[in-house]
């Protein structure tokens, strides 16, 4: 009896410990709210309504990082991303992501928690759960990176767009006002190295959305800045923002539609980019049905439809990578449907 006694007070202290140290590791990897401020982010601030969005959605993503951080599993997480309210869910899985690499990276972890959390609901989200996985490459250093080359060879690179957000977005001066673009980024995922700095470059785009303040005038004369070989990259991204993160009503969505001349196929394809990923994870909203709307001139389900069946079957070959591709097939769609 006693025995029995001692085995049960070693447990209870093993669990107050393992709890303990799951609090401790929340609150030593999660950022502060604070940094998703606008004010703090010296972000353009077009309205009380436009700020209050892209401040909702920093707060999904870091409450999201934060469910994982403070997880005994991703079961346990994934059950507390399910609570967050629809719109912004897909951006609690982002920060999800982030937490589950970052995670992975640190000793005695076990590695896994990436892998667990896309084996789940994570899977519904997995372009986000990617995105996220670029964020923690931009806090972790080389040496933590996660072999990303195991991922899967069409939508890694998706690893980069989140990278490129990342960077956009916490070093908004060098990364858009100066433009600044790494010459020779170390990725060793597969032999198209030199593609790089374009899935960076679209991660830059969206992030663009949010250093504008979803002021779709100053985001198209933010992008109208960068040389024009690097434009098709950011207008894609800023129109999957657009879509996916929303901000802009019909008025404004067409000026922008206006604003981006020949890139409107980029922006088309980006638009049918975010559609997919809400209709994968059912998470469509009003504003991305206005958005297909606008730049697609149809459904979410329809512009879904076109990314799917424009998405190669397997590796491609040739001098650009198979997501560079099916950008390009899904933007020639859109050309040759006559939206653009």
């Amino acid at each position: 009896m006693g025995e029995e006694t001692d085995l049960s007070g070693i447990r209870g202290v093993r669990r107050q410990v393992a709890n303990a140290l799951r609090a401790l590791r929340r609150r030593i990897l999660t950022p502060g709210v604070s940094a998703t401020k606008l004010g703090t982010r010296g972000f353009n601030e077009k309205s009380p309504q436009a700020r209050e969005l892209l401040e909702t959605i920093g707060e999904s993503f870091l409450a999201g990082y934060a469910h994982v951080a403070g997880s005994r599993s991703a079961r346990e997480a994934e059950q507390r991303l399910e609570t967050i309210p629809t719109r912004f869910r897909g951006f609690a899985y982002e920060g999800a992501g982030m937490g589950a690499a970052v995670l992975d990276a640190l000793p005695f972890t076990g590695g896994r928690r990436t892998g667990d959390l896309l084996a789940g609901r994570g899977d519904d989200h997995l372009y986000m759960v990617y995105v996220g996985v670029g964020w923690a490459m931009a806090r972790l250093p080389r040496f933590l990176w996660p072999d990303v080359s195991a991922y899967d060879p069409l939508l890694r690179w998706l690893v980069l767009d989140g990278y490129g957000f990342h960077q956009a977005y916490f070093h908004t001066g060098r990364y858009v006002h100066a433009r600044f673009r790494d010459p020779d980024f170390p990725w060793t995922a597969d032999r198209f190295r030199w593609y790089a700095g374009h899935a960076i470059d679209q991660g830059v785009g969206r992030a663009m959305w949010f250093v504008g303040g979803t002021d779709v005038e100053l985001v198209a004369t933010m992008i109208d800045g960068f040389p024009e070989e690097r434009r098709a990259d950011l207008y894609a991204g800023a129109g999957l923002a657009a879509s996916y993160a929303g901000g802009a009503d019909e008025g404004e969505l067409l000026a922008f539609w206006e604003r981006a001349g020949g890139y409107r196929p980029q922006i088309a394809q980006g638009c049918a980019f975010a559609a997919e990923a809400r209709q994968r994870a059912g998470l469509v909203v009003p504003h991305t049905l206005l958005a297909t709307r606008v730049f697609c001139d149809m459904t979410p389900e329809q512009a879904a439809r076109i990314s799917e069946k424009a998405r190669p079957d397997g590796p491609v070959q040739g001098e650009v990578p198979a997501y560079e591709v099916w950008r390009r097939r899904i933007a020639d769609e859109f050309a040759s449907l006559g939206r653009c």
